[in-house]
């Protein structure tokens, strides 16, 4: 059965055009730059995580046969036999446990034997997570590295709850804006676009049913450079105190710039006077890509809830963890004490069998409630051994005093961009707001300006993205992705600058370039 393409999602069209492409004899190699999944890990961590692992089975196993072993015990020995053990280990991963243990006590919020048996517990998963919302000996750390890699150790006191990766975040967090009546069906929200594609398409479902606008940003310059940004009179059509909710990828994807302060300023002043009601919702887990960024939450942390995902700073997409952070003064709190008897009553019914007081319960601890349906609240919680990894890595960031790994991910990010700009003959982006994490090329723009303004006309007259796109599959064996689906122009296409080898996007360049270059000369001879 032949496909409509024009139908797919980009997602399912790459799917679709490698399933087919990836089977033909040939010695070019295949480009796959249309999936956001970095090619780097942090192997430390990791390394520290499995000797941690390894520590935890030992201590199961001190009295008992191997086959069975015991729950982790505090105390009769432990410290020392944990200290000789990563002694033993002569690698990267004993150096960061011993690290911690010996110069990471103020990062752990606990005394540091207590935080060991916990961990060593957490690391064997044999118990349900308590507190579901995120375990006691994994907050503090989770805690002080969102301090000091997305909010400057700038915003006011906060809670958050450990989650499967930023996709759940967003998911409950949208069912728990409706589910307690902070979102009613054909509300108005906005969304800041472009962004992540699913992003478009979660508000758009039937059981929401919003009524969404769409704030967009465009192609400036600042300071000589290019950047995308959102005009001041996009922005002030957030003054509508009818927008109940905006939702905002922050750096963008796919176009990786951040928002910059001025727009940042004006979102502050926005809230303040006409709409200080707005619940904003952030995804900011490429902030993290940037020496200096600035999130909504620490400008605005009373109007924003944050997620973040540790998926791509550190190569971890494979392990679904990431957090909600809100501050204790917010307002989804106060926005839920404002409801109406009517719909406190329901409320009261819908959590009555968690507390004999389910009104007083918080925004965050209804999203935990929530993300297992309420009746399940205590199997609730990000597993155990998922949230040991989430602190290593925290633990790891925290005290690299000197930001070695963060240089060497930003540093691969931007030299890719570098090699891909240059070989498309495109500027640079204003560096300072650009993770490099993806490049949006501007198919109309690029086209009118490397062949001019008629070749452009007969290739929008001619073929479609879809076309394009396909084409670039078949014809050199390269696989970009579609952003029309995220809110761009329907003539642009995302490049990961995470997924491949650095040398390979000078070629992603050269072949974009060698294919339209082939059309061009085709239709100047016709």
């Amino acid at each position: 059965m032949t496909q409509n393409l024009e139908s797919l999602s980009p997602f399912e069209l790459n799917l679709y055009l490698e399933s087919r492409m990836t089977k033909q004899n040939t010695s070019k190699q295949w480009l796959n730059a249309g999936r956001g999944n970095p090619n780097w890990t942090a192997p430390i961590p990791r390394e520290a995580y499995f000797l941690l692992g390894e520590f935890s089975t030992k201590e199961t196993m001190l009295k008992e046969k191997e086959s069975i072993g015991t729950m982790i015990k505090k105390g009769n020995g432990q410290v020392t036999r944990f200290e000789a053990f990563i002694k033993s280990k002569e690698s990267p991963g004993a150096t960061l446990l011993e690290e911690i243990w010996e110069k990471g006590s103020h990062l752990l919020g606990m005394d540091r034997e207590e935080w060991l048996t916990q961990m060593l517990d957490y690391s064997i998963g044999d118990n349900y997570p308590y507190p579901e919302r995120v375990l006691n000996a994994c907050e503090q750390p989770i805690k002080q590295y969102l301090h000091h890699e997305l909010f400057n150790a700038k915003t006011e006191p906060f809670d958050i709850f450990a989650v499967e990766g930023g996709t759940a975040g967003i998911v409950y967090t949208f069912n728990s804006l409706v589910n307690n009546h902070l979102l009613e069906k054909h509300d108005k929200i906005a969304l800041m676009v472009p962004t992540f594609a699913p992003y478009m398409e979660i508000p758009e479902l039937p059981e929401y049913g919003f009524d969404v606008e769409y704030i967009r940003s465009e192609l400036m310059e600042i300071d000589g450079q290019r950047s995308y940004q959102f005009p001041k009179a996009e922005l002030d059509r957030l003054r509508n105190d009818e927008i109940k909710a905006v939702f905002v990828v922050n750096p963008s994807n796919p176009t990786a710039n951040a928002i910059y302060d001025e727009s940042i300023e004006q979102l502050k002043d926005i809230v303040k006077t006409d709409n200080p009601n707005l619940m904003i919702l952030s995804d900011d887990v490429y902030g993290t890509f940037l020496e200096d960024f600035t999130s909504l939450f620490t400008a605005m942390p009373y109007n924003t809830a944050c997620i973040y995902s540790y998926s791509k700073y550190f190569g971890a997409t494979g392990w679904r963890v990431g957090t909600i952070a809100l501050a204790k003064n917010n307002v989804f709190d106060i926005r839920l004490h404002e409801l109406s008897s009517k719909k406190k009553l329901a409320l009261h019914e819908r959590y009555g069998s968690l507390t004999s007081e389910p009104e007083r319960l918080n925004f965050i601890d209804r999203l935990v409630a929530d993300s297992r349906s309420v009746a399940l609240n205590h199997a609730a919680g990000l597993s155990a051994p998922q949230q040991v990894m989430m602190t290593l890595f925290s633990l790891y960031a925290l005290l690299d005093k000197e930001d070695e790994y963060k240089k060497e991910v930003m540093a691969i990010c931007q030299k890719r961009g570098e090699l891909l700009y240059e070989s498309l003959e495109m500027s640079r982006p204003y560096k300072s707001l650009n993770t490099a994490y993806y490049c949006e090329i501007d198919f109309d723009w690029w086209i009118e300006k490397r062949y001019g303004s008629n070749f452009k006309t007969f290739v929008q007259e001619t073929w479609t993205m879809t076309d394009i796109v396909a084409k670039l599959a078949e014809e050199e064996r390269l696989m970009l992705l579609k952003a029309e689906a995220f809110g761009s122009s329907k003539w642009t296409v995302r490049v990961s600058l995470a997924n491949l080898k650095t040398e390979a996007y000078r070629e992603i360049g050269s072949r974009v370039s060698n294919m339209m270059d082939r059309l061009y000369t085709n239709w100047k001879n016709d």
